[in-house]
């Protein structure tokens, strides 16, 4: 009797701990847009976008941009992880700190790295700010450069310039007419 009590009890703790869901805050990580934007899928298969807070990784076509999505992805792409933070970005992206289940968080370890700054405009983390004066001193990653342009300052430059800089893009100002020509 007693053992036929375990032996059920053991059965159903077993069912109730496979049928738990994950947290509503797990997502698994699917896709690296960019350095610091993510595609994840929650438990319920909504896919949502991911832009990591507090810090600015280069852009793709930035020195570093790329080597910094390479980074995030060997980080974290396919695996598991927990978002702290749940706001809206004017895009409509969450921005949230992301951990990997052994507690890495992705977005310092951006920036120890030399994948990305600190965005100071929406960060005053010292922590945050320490590791990227440690990566500037060991000249990793983006800080090998000698005065690497921050993402902020080239899309800053980018939209003053009017030009769009995809090389494969035509760019026109007007058709021209035929008589134009002639």
């Amino acid at each position: 009797m007693f053992k036929k009590y375990h032996t059920c009890l053991f059965i159903c703790l077993f069912i109730l701990w496979g049928c738990n869901p994950k947290p509503a805050n797990q997502y698994k990580v699917v896709k690296i847009k960019d350095g610091d934007t993510l595609g994840l899928l929650s438990n319920d298969n909504q896919q949502i976008t991911v832009r990591l807070a507090e810090i600015d990784c280069p852009e793709k076509s930035q020195a570093f941009g790329k080597a910094a999505k390479k980074f995030t992805s060997d980080l974290c792409f396919g695996k598991d992880v927990t978002l702290i933070g749940n706001t809206k970005d004017r895009y409509g992206r969450t921005v949230a700190m992301v951990i990997l289940p052994d507690g890495t968080n992705v977005n310092y370890q951006l920036v120890k790295n030399g994948f990305a700054w600190q965005y100071k405009a929406y960060s005053q983390s010292a922590e945050l700010a320490q590791l990227e004066q440690n990566a500037r001193e060991n000249k990793l990653g983006l800080w090998q450069d000698i005065n690497p342009t921050p993402p902020w300052e080239y899309r800053k430059e980018g939209r003053s310039s009017g030009y769009d800089n995809n090389p494969y893009k035509k760019h026109y100002k007007h058709k021209a007419k035929l008589e134009d020509v002639y």
